[in-house]
């Protein structure tokens, strides 16, 4: 009586589970929401499809007992046929069964595929906001601030025509060409006394020590960022081709871009609805199993595809929190930043900011995918190893 009470409630549970799938899922959910969800959905299926079975399997039992203990041949035939036939409603049943579990399994991998997707376009929108190379150049060239500009309108007005000369317009730009010529300048023209010259220096010398020492560190900020872009727009190709594969036993060819941007994810149920009608039809003709047998299988195999994909994001994202922390180690290594607090540009301060950001994104808004262990397994086989 106690189990019959356990499958009743898991029944009436049942009902109350959605099984609208994934449209009505907003993209921010966390995908610990939807592992949870796969977990109770595919408990309530089992436990209905227990509650069935055990009928069946009592009255095999009785069957079974009048068979051994019933000597008239007509009757022992009669029982064996009703024998057959539960049997043959225990094996529809396990069709059945594992069919409702593949479809909430299907659904759960949409809807984790398209929270996926709205993460990836959001770290790409990341990426390419944290910094320009022009706002990097303008950080770490001294060339491109008004002080030290100042200085060199002044060397160069003052210098000696004969014993001087001028950059080229390219090594005036260039960073360490450019400093080497203005100090060399300042300190060999005859125009200006010793603390003029000293006066000049100090108002550019918190200028000059952070854009040499923090040259190479924003640099390699800008350039590993354009790499981790890169990677992020290989991840949306692979996740858009995974959504090829994932809806293409279902017959819906609309690409992923294009069925997010018109908001199409009713469709999608909609083919797999369709499909899962077909299914349920030829599991009901012993005559078509093997046809059952291959859609089954179909519906099955994208699942794998997405765990693999799975792997490949969380590897991607745990790079990118450890490019983001050591780019947070880079910009925190300027040792002279409260002498020179007055003359660092507020864009560094933001940079600094947007950084410290950016790691806690990655620990909660991009967090790898926690799907190891018996999620896993429950993913890829729809079995819990609890039950």
């Amino acid at each position: 009586m106690v189990q019959f009470i356990k499958h009743l409630i898991a029944i009436v549970l049942l009902l109350f589970i959605s099984y609208s799938g994934f449209a009505h899922v907003k993209p921010g959910n966390d995908i610990a929401i939807v592992l949870n969800e796969l977990e109770q959905e595919t408990k309530a299926v089992t436990s209905r499809y227990d509650f069935k079975n055990i009928t069946l399997q009592q009255r095999l039992i009785v069957l079974n007992a009048k068979l051994i203990t019933t000597n008239n041949i007509n009757k022992q035939v009669a029982l064996l046929i009703k024998k057959d036939n539960l049997k043959e409603q225990l094996n529809v049943n396990a069709l059945s069964e594992a069919s409702d579990i593949s479809k909430i399994r299907y659904l759960k991998g949409l809807q984790i595929i398209k929270i996926l997707y709205e993460k990836t376009l959001s770290l790409d929108h990341h990426f390419s906001s944290v910094a320009t190379f022009n706002e990097i150049n303008n950080l770490s060239n001294p060339n491109h601030y008004p002080e030290f500009a100042k200085m060199k309108d002044v060397i160069s007005s003052k210098q000696d025509k004969k014993a001087g000369f001028n950059l080229s317009s390219i090594l005036g730009d260039n960073i360490y060409t450019s400093v080497v010529h203005s100090i060399v300048s300042l300190f060999t023209n005859t125009s200006s006394s010793q603390t003029e010259k000293e006066a000049d220096l100090k108002g550019v010398e918190c200028i000059l020590d952070f854009t040499l020492r923090m040259h190479n560190d924003l640099n390699t900020i800008y350039f590993e960022t354009a790499f981790l872009q890169k990677s992020n727009d290989n991840i949306i190709i692979e996740l858009e081709q995974l959504f090829v594969d994932f809806t293409k036993p279902i017959q819906y060819k609309t690409p992923l871009k294009e069925c997010r941007n018109t908001d199409d994810w009713d469709a999608v149920r909609e083919n797999l609805n369709g499909f899962l009608e077909e299914l349920n039809k030829v599991i009901s003709d012993d005559t078509q199993r093997y046809k059952a047998h291959k859609m089954q299988i179909n519906l099955e195999f994208p699942i794998d595809r997405l765990l693999q994909f799975i792997t490949q994001y969380n590897s991607h994202i745990n790079q990118g929190a450890k490019f983001y922390e050591k780019f947070g180690i880079m910009l925190n290594s300027y040792e002279n930043e409260k002498q020179c607090a007055s003359k660092i540009p507020a864009e560094y301060k933001t940079l600094k900011e947007n950084i410290k950001v950016s790691i806690d994104k990655f620990n909660t808004a991009y967090k790898p995918v926690e799907i190891n262990g018996s999620k896993m397994k429950q993913v890829l086989y729809g079995i819990n190893e609890y039950d």
